[in-house]
């Protein structure tokens, strides 16, 4: 047959085969199956669609034709697992075994994140990714874990503010519970920072009415979020952006909930004619900030480019003292990430914005800060380690409990009241790690063995308390990785098998001085907080994604990269 040349000719995007049984078994049936084609299955030459044009998928619709093997030498999965039920439950249990002891061996591989279809519904809460920067310019060793103090029996002039008007009264600092402090002896916004030399990561938030951008620093051991601003300020750095201004509508009362919270702690006093909310933070690292509660809209943008406005309350502060000052040269103030009801997940839980999870990726790469987020749409379904929170009304820290601890194989003490057990706390305002008195000169101890590979330790420099210099040129702290051992904190129980593990390689507690030594970032911790208490700071926690999870009272880690977050749909059987 001829066909017209000038007939327009149609592009082939789909194939039926239909296979019809033998005349002499007519039993067999008729077999139907369906092919359609894509770009990808057509020759290079052939290919000339536009290129908007999309062709449908390939995929196979039907069952393929049956085999042309003989039955004797044919296998059909489906025949074999229904003749045999048992074989198929042991089948998929084996494979089910398979996949969870892989995903345990390599959960960085594993590592999926929740679902992002759940974005239909309206009254789902949000989360919020903030990007993490470096600190640069600010060398200063920072421990924060601040609290709300008072020191009995001393006044202090606080700058009154409502109305614009500087006048000052008597007020007494707010109680800490249990607060022991240093003896003299953590929208897609990413988070950027090192431990050094620049000292801790921010990352930056828009507030007020316009809109203005205050870069803080990422802190899980503070309550209060706070800014420097002009009150007028007695005390404050040059910072990173011009100072908050205040207005009167701005100033929280001293009977607002909020403001109660603060002051829970502090000890009973009648102030009738009070206008505003005073509060003061001292940090374990002896700093100080002084300054009222303030109220203003906090502008927040969802990864799918949606925009959230809402009131939150944070610290309007006017008089820093202390290391503070220098690191505030670069950044606005702190981001308050702790458990306590003032924090800002805490706010944003309670307004129904999130769910009250905090999670922190600090990047071990200098060139990347890593990403910090709000609320639980980008914690792992599975890959992570999780271990109780330990709860106290008056402890809002993000703590839990330690069983063991080794470098290497060698066990080192705990160190505390109980030999058995210890606590943790995890802190993205600290920028080293600090161990108990014991554990510290242990471990030490033990360090002391790379003498014997060349390494003399020099006391000359004064970077960090113990500093190393290598027989060669250390450029990088893979250069020396090799001659150290690997720290690791033990959870849960002191069965190894069943225990939860967070490793500390050695680039987690060294670094490379200005010197070009190789330096301890483990610190003596016996004049910090209680002195009984391992504080996980900024060096410790690279490369590890971490999770506060205020929901189910839990905190999580896993290896990560820690570069932008993104979402992979999860297996449907490992769904929580």
């Amino acid at each position: 047959m001829d066909f017209d040349d000038e007939r327009p000719q149609q592009q082939v995007t789909g194939v039926v085969i239909i296979t019809l049984p033998p005349s002499d078994n007519p039993s067999f049936g008729k077999t139907i199956t369906a092919f359609t084609l894509t770009n990808d299955v057509l020759p290079q030459s052939l290919t000339t669609q536009e290129p908007d044009q999309v062709l449908p998928t390939t995929r196979v619709v039907s069952s393929p034709p049956p085999s042309s093997q003989s039955p004797q030498l044919g296998f059909s999965f489906s025949g074999f697992f229904s003749e045999n039920p048992r074989k198929l439950l042991g089948f998929l249990g084996v494979s089910l075994f398979a996949l969870l002891l892989y995903s345990s061996c390599f959960s960085s591989t594993f590592v999926e994140l929740k679902n992002s279809n759940d974005n239909d519904d309206d009254d789902k809460p949000e989360s919020f990714i903030f990007p993490l920067y470096h600190k640069l310019g600010a060398a200063d060793l920072e421990l924060k874990l601040g609290r709300f103090v008072d020191v009995v029996d001393k006044e202090n002039l606080v700058v009154s503010i409502n109305g614009g008007a500087m006048e000052t009264k008597m007020v007494n600092k707010l109680v800490a519970a249990n607060s022991i402090v240093m003896d003299s002896s953590a929208t897609i916004l990413p988070v950027r920072g090192n431990v050094y030399p620049d000292g801790l990561y921010f990352t930056y938030m828009l507030l007020g009415n316009p809109q203005r951008r205050y870069f803080l620093d990422i802190d899980t051991g503070s309550d209060l979020t706070w800014i420097q601003c002009d009150a007028p300020c007695s005390s404050c750095a040059k910072g990173a952006n011009p100072l908050y201004k205040p207005t009167k509508v701005n100033i929280v009362a001293s009977g607002d909930s909020m403001c109660m919270e603060v002051q829970k702690n502090q000890k009973p006093q009648i102030c009738e004619t009070c206008q505003q909310c005073d509060y003061e933070i001292e940090y374990a690292d002896r700093s100080s900030s002084l300054g009222v509660l303030a109220k203003d809209k906090l502008h927040l943008v969802t990864p799918n480019g949606s925009i959230t406005n809402l009131d939150v309350v944070f610290g309007c502060a006017y008089d820093q003292q202390g290391i503070l000052l220098n690191t505030l040269s670069k950044t606005d103030g702190i981001l308050g990430l702790s458990k306590a009801k003032v924090s800002l997940p805490s706010q944003l839980a309670s307004k129904g914005i999130i769910n009250n999870v905090v999670g922190h990726c600090l990047a071990t790469d200098v060139a990347s800060g890593g990403y910090m987020f709000l609320g639980d749409d980008f914690v792992p379904n599975w890959g992570m380690s999780w271990v109780p929170m330990l709860g106290s009304p008056l402890i809002e820290f993000y703590h839990t409990q330690l069983v063991k601890i080794n470098y290497g194989s060698s066990s080192l003490s705990l160190g505390a009241k109980d030999s058995d057990k210890a606590r943790v706390v995890f802190d993205s305002g600290s920028s080293y790690t600090y161990f108990t008195k014991q554990s510290y000169a242990e471990l030490v101890s033990s360090l002391s063995e790379v003498s014997e590979l060349g390494f003399i330790q020099d006391a000359s420099d004064p970077t960090l308390p113990v500093c190393w210099r290598a027989p060669f040129p250390i450029r990088t702290i893979m250069d020396v990785k090799k001659y150290f051992k690997t720290l690791t904190l033990q959870f849960g129980s002191k069965w190894w098998i069943i225990s939860k593990k967070f490793h500390i390689p050695p680039e987690g507690y060294l670094i490379i001085s200005k010197g070009g030594n190789a330096c301890l970032g483990i610190l003596d911790g016996s004049n910090v907080h209680d002195g009984s208490t391992f504080i996980l700071g900024d060096i410790s926690l690279r490369g590890q994604l971490v999770v506060y999870d205020n929901e189910k009272q839990k905190i999580g880690w896993g290896p990560s990269g820690c570069g932008k977050p993104s979402r992979f749909k999860s297996l449907p059987f490992f769904e929580g």
